[in-house]
């Protein structure tokens, strides 16, 4: 049985993270307009849990905007996040929480056995 369908696992969001998906996924659709995103969103969207994280006292990330991700983790108390972004790779462990990439994510957690 998959781990998502078991409830092991949920996606959590704050309204800032799903905005900047929604910025990235406009720009991405005005560079390549056959590309539409909006439905892969929408989905994410409906099926996610929200937070409202309060700001870090001190940055952790050497890009500041992904901080959001570590604040969003830390308030709604999940154990990992998934990313291929370098920067939130780098700071995988800070206070427990483990950064991995998509592919270790679907391989290890989603994939039946």
């Amino acid at each position: 049985m998959h781990h998502w369908s078991l409830g092991a696992s949920r996606l959590v969001l704050s309204r800032e993270i799903l905005d900047e998906y929604l910025n990235s996924a406009n720009e991405l659709g005005r560079s390549y307009p056959a590309i539409d995103p909006t439905p892969i969103l929408s989905l994410v969207a409906l099926h996610s849990e929200y937070c409202e994280p309060q700001h870090l006292k001190e940055p952790v990330c050497s890009d500041p905007d992904d901080d959001r991700f570590i604040a969003c983790a830390l308030a709604s108390r999940c154990k990992a996040i998934v990313s291929g972004d370098k920067d939130l790779l780098r700071v995988s462990g800070y206070r427990s929480i483990q950064v991995v990439r998509p592919r270790f994510f679907v391989d290890t957690y989603l994939t039946p056995r």
